[in-house]
């Protein structure tokens, strides 16, 4: 398979569709899922083309995984969650739903579960988590 250049993903990189972002360096971007299946739900992904983690290059998973380590530790320290869950998918069959690579960083708080999948969030509430996210990185 190969990699789609229109994937939702590509035109958040291209400034073509916006996003709430957390946290841009050379090699990634972290920003926030607008729907979101946990209050603070945040995606990485890197800044070049891959479909997914079967694609990409050793250089591209080390840059997410560190980014995605970065946030995990801002979300846990901004938000006071009890944990994180990283959950990354790799083809359809899988549930993978955008084919650009992508981490989801899902903040947990103990007896809470996830939202199920495809709901719209309400983005006053996600600019809130976002702002604090962002200033744990800081």
């Amino acid at each position: 398979m190969s990699y789609d250049s229109d994937n939702v993903f590509a035109k958040i990189l291209r400034g073509e569709i916006p996003s709430n972002k957390l946290y841009e360096d050379e090699a990634t971007l972290a920003f926030m899922d607008i729907m979101p299946r946990t209050d603070g739900h945040c995606l990485v992904i890197p800044k070049t083309p891959c479909r997914n983690a079967l694609d990409a290059t050793p250089e591209q998973l080390a840059a997410v995984i560190a980014t995605a380590q970065k946030v995990a530790k801002a979300v846990m320290k901004g938000l006071g969650v009890d944990g994180v869950i990283l959950e990354q998918y790799n083809e359809a069959p899988a549930g993978q739903e955008v084919f650009h690579l992508h981490f989801h960083v899902l903040p947990m708080r103990e007896g809470v579960a996830m939202r199920p999948p495809g709901k719209m969030g309400d983005f006053a509430e996600i600019a809130g988590y976002a702002d604090r996210i962002r200033a744990a990185l800081a």
